[in-house]
């Protein structure tokens, strides 16, 4: 396990990344589009904020830590919820009145958020004499606060569902005001997501006056809407919930969305710019709160030229009929129309058989009923879950990916799978149908790389891998198109040069311009080669 860099005293990072349940513990994914920004740009240092749930959950790094990568700190969200002694408190009433107006306001999106208040609130949030966990606990302040929202917002619940639900989603927010105060110096926050992440970067925003940038790759609040949908911890009795986002829920279920959706219309307003990785993500982040002007795109990219030999491997030949599913085994990948769809393929093509890849650790239960499908469907011996392996040695392997998800953004495998000249079948969500039709005239014009499916579709993506597998010609014909799209359109090389920009002009944006945080637009611009004086193009953005 590496040792955990921490800077000197006196030190600073050049950018510091806020992470939640992602690098460096987790592999693939997120985790992995982290470990190439901070590895792909080595003349800036990162510091790195990672935010998990429990210590246990996180035993081991997943990555080797690049040399840039100058300091780490974890935060553990779900310590606070852990029972403490009782002992009476007064607390802060005026804090909590305006936490709770505050609250109010994120709870109607017609209503601006009002700067000042929300700097009083956020300068209050784990101070000893604001708002602080044992105060949220104990405290005649907390419980009057409570009581007050119960009375004037609240009518399904019982008070008791509804007082611990409120504990339970305000808790963590206390282990986050922890995380920043003790931030390490840095020129750039950076967050990669919205939730407690993005709560972490408004109060870094607001209390240091230091630039704060926001990447996301799945909509987070969407998302976390997903995942509350399906759970089976929140007790509503005779709750309406039929399954669907838009369809009415329970009040208790209500809260969780809420929550979330209020801590992401803090970190829209704070952050500057707000990144999408495609056209129908930046639109949702506008309605659910961004600046249109201060929102943009960056693609996620690869390095092409890593998969090669492969590529070349397959333009030769198509490989035997192998397909693979890439990323976790939980219920957003929907594994489970994966499994079903692979019982019709493996009906109709004796030889073809199937992988799950990915880490099988975050929900056990989830797991063994995929296991359970795939004894219940005869499929032992053709479909196999397996633990996590590199990407390099999956794809000379096998002949599609297949994505059977319900939620996705710009998944990397996708990119990865069409350098190596795998051709790919994806069900309809996030950037996957211009992935792999084309996003513009120009684009579309490359041909398509596979197949787009309705999401838990077992006969329709089984129509569509065998619709490859039988055909040659359509497979190398998709398998160019692929390549072509993503040696165009998504190298990594761009990308890194997008947030290089993104830094620069955010340092740009800052008010006065230190010897620090001008030696790192130096540095920025020199690597950009641009011959420029960064420093007084800079001022010229500001003025």
């Amino acid at each position: 396990m590496n040792e955990h860099p921490r800077l000197k005293d006196g030190e600073r990072a050049d950018i510091c990344l806020l992470l939640e349940g992602t690098y460096p513990y987790v592999k693939g994914g997120v985790s992995g589009w982290v470990h190439q920004l901070i590895s792909g740009l080595p003349e800036l240092r990162f510091a790195v904020i990672f935010l998990g749930g429990r210590a246990t959950q996180y035993r081991h790094m997943q990555y080797h830590l690049p040399d840039n990568l100058v300091h780490l700190d974890e935060h553990y969200l779900l310590e606070a919820v852990r029972p403490q002694q009782a002992r009476s408190r007064r607390g802060n009433p005026q804090a909590f009145r305006l936490a709770r107006e505050l609250i109010e306001r994120l709870a109607d999106n017609t209503r601006a958020i009002p700067r000042a208040e929300l700097s009083r609130v956020l300068d209050l949030v784990g101070r000893h004499d604001g708002l602080n966990h044992a105060d949220l606990l104990h405290s005649r302040a907390a419980w009057d606060a409570l009581c007050a929202y119960y009375r004037d917002h609240c009518t399904d619940p019982s008070f008791v569902d509804f007082f611990w639900t409120a504990r339970t989603l305000l808790a963590p927010l206390f282990v986050v005001a922890t995380a920043a105060a003790g931030a390490p110096p840095a020129n750039v926050y950076h967050a990669v997501s919205t939730g407690y992440a993005g709560f972490l970067g408004t109060l870094l925003r607001y209390r240091h006056g230091r630039p704060f940038v926001l990447s996301e790759h799945g909509i987070y609040t969407k998302e976390r809407k997903i995942d509350l949908a399906r759970s089976n911890w929140i007790a509503e009795p005779e709750e309406p919930f039929g399954g669907g986002l838009d369809e009415d829920v329970g009040y208790i279920r209500r809260m969780w969305i809420g929550f979330f959706e209020g801590l992401g219309r803090l970190t829209y307003d704070a952050a500057d710019p707000v990144i999408a990785l495609f056209e129908d993500n930046r639109e949702r982040q506008i309605r659910d709160g961004a600046e249109r002007t201060r929102t943009t795109i960056v693609p996620n990219g690869i390095d092409v030229e890593a998969y090669a030999s492969t590529r070349l491997q397959h333009h030769k030949m198509q490989p035997e009929p192998l397909v693979a599913l890439v990323g976790r085994v939980v219920p957003i990948k929907d594994i489970k129309t994966f499994i079903r769809s692979m019982r019709v393929v493996c009906s109709e093509m004796l030889e073809a058989r199937a992988w799950v890849v990915g880490p099988q650790d975050e929900d056990p239960d989830y797991v063994e009923e995929c296991r359970a499908l795939i004894h219940d469907l005869q499929l032992e011996g053709r479909v196999e879950l397996r633990d996590y392996m590199p990407m390099t040695e999956i794809l000379p392997q096998i002949s599609v990916l297949v994505l059977t998800s319900i939620s996705e953004a710009l998944p990397l495998v996708l990119l990865e799978g069409f350098a190596a000249g795998v051709p790919a079948v994806s069900s309809d969500v996030g950037a996957c149908r211009e992935l792999i039709e084309g996003r513009s005239d120009e684009d579309r014009a490359l041909g398509e790389a596979g197949a787009v499916v309705p999401i838990a579709s077992p006969s329709r993506t089984a129509a569509a891998v065998l619709d490859l597998l039988d055909d040659a010609g359509r497979w190398h014909s998709a398998s160019l198109a692929g390549y072509n799209r993503v040696r165009l359109y998504y190298t990594e090389q761009r990308m890194l040069s997008d947030y290089r920009d993104i830094y620069r002009r955010a340092l740009g944006r800052s008010a006065a311009h230190s010897p620090v945080r001008r030696a790192l637009l130096e540095r920025l611009g020199q690597w950009r080669g641009t011959g420029a004086d960064p420093g007084a193009a800079a001022g010229a953005e500001e003025g």
